[in-house]
């Protein structure tokens, strides 16, 4: 999972932006553990494909900006922390740049932070311990479409050192994360939930209140679209707890599941083999996570990012 050390507004001022991230491989040259946060400009296709699936003009994205600023002030639900047009424009695009959308995601947003107050006051890499066990991680490149792939491997979970607030905690600081690159805020990301291993004793920790904050991250609230979650691996056990809440998923949500069981070829039909993990049928090799933690903390936009969404770097 990407984490990060936190840093006061001082020790901000120290991180250099032309630091030496490490990580690369030679043999595949796209492998890079950081983010795109400061692109000054996006890629023509990312651009075209704004364009046509998601509504993003230069006349809709200055005339859409001002409505969302003006509405946020005009109605008052919600006091947000910030309100420049680079925070405001994750959520138009989340929505595919209609108003009364946009807003109602920038409102839930905000109530969602209100809710889980402790989701934020935490340092993430006090989780680590869910990195280590591989429950979540992301992939230091992105797949043939230009998207990233968050893995979810539930089976490793432990349940007897850490209950599932632990991964909806490191969960959110992901999907933050994430939500700081422009091109992912236009493409979104690609999930793969690979349940082997997954048992009664995580399926009984799925109760629902932990479903309505799922929802609450992948639907309601967090403004990072997703494109796909591929579901591999799956057993009967995972299948009757899905079944529990499949029918709280809308249309859209529907669309974009696709459950794959072992079948590594089903797969490979929407994610090309080459930018796969060879567990899954692919070449690539696996990567160490700490070379997230080693990049991104010296990412200074990245750093000032995460601080003003109020994330601590207190450590236990």
């Amino acid at each position: 999972m990407p984490q990060l050390i936190l840093a006061n507004s001082e020790r901000i001022a120290a991180i250099v932006d032309d630091y030496k991230p490490v990580g690369t491989d030679a043999d595949f040259p796209d492998v890079l553990a950081d983010l795109d946060v400061d692109v000054d400009e996006l890629p023509d296709d990312v651009v075209e494909y704004g364009r046509v699936r998601v509504g993003e003009t230069e006349e809709s994205r200055t005339r859409l900006l001002a409505e969302l600023e003006d509405m946020i002030y005009e109605k008052g639900d919600v006091t947000p922390h910030r309100m420049d047009e680079k925070f405001l424009l994750r959520f138009l695009r989340a929505r595919h740049f209609k108003l009364n959308a946009s807003y109602k995601l920038f409102v839930n947003y905000y109530r969602f932070r209100e809710n889980h107050p402790d989701y934020y006051t935490i340092n993430p890499l006090d989780l680590s311990f869910i990195a280590d066990s591989e429950v979540l991680s992301v992939l230091p490149y992105k797949e043939q479409t230009g998207r990233r792939i968050l893995i979810y491997k539930l089976g490793n979970w432990d349940t007897n050192e850490f209950d599932i607030s632990e991964i909806l905690k490191a969960s959110l600081a992901t999907l933050e994360l994430g939500i700081l690159e422009p091109i992912a805020q236009i493409l979104g990301g690609v999930v793969i939930f690979d349940m082997n291993g997954f048992t009664l004793q995580h399926a009984y920790q799925i109760t629902p209140k932990v479903v309505s904050t799922i929802f609450d991250l992948i639907v309601y609230a967090i403004p990072m679209k997703t494109y796909a979650i591929h579901i591999i691996n799956e057993s009967w056990v995972f299948e009757t707890a899905f079944n529990l809440f499949k029918p709280l998923l809308g249309k859209r949500y529907n669309e974009m599941l696709f459950f794959h069981g072992k079948n590594m070829d089903s797969l490979h039909k929407h994610i090309d083999p080459k930018y796969l993990p060879k567990v899954y049928g692919g070449v690539r090799p696996n990567y160490p996570y700490q070379h997230w933690f080693i990049n991104l903390k010296k990412n200074a936009a990245v750093v000032k990012e995460m601080e003003s969404l109020g994330y601590s770097n207190d450590t236990k």
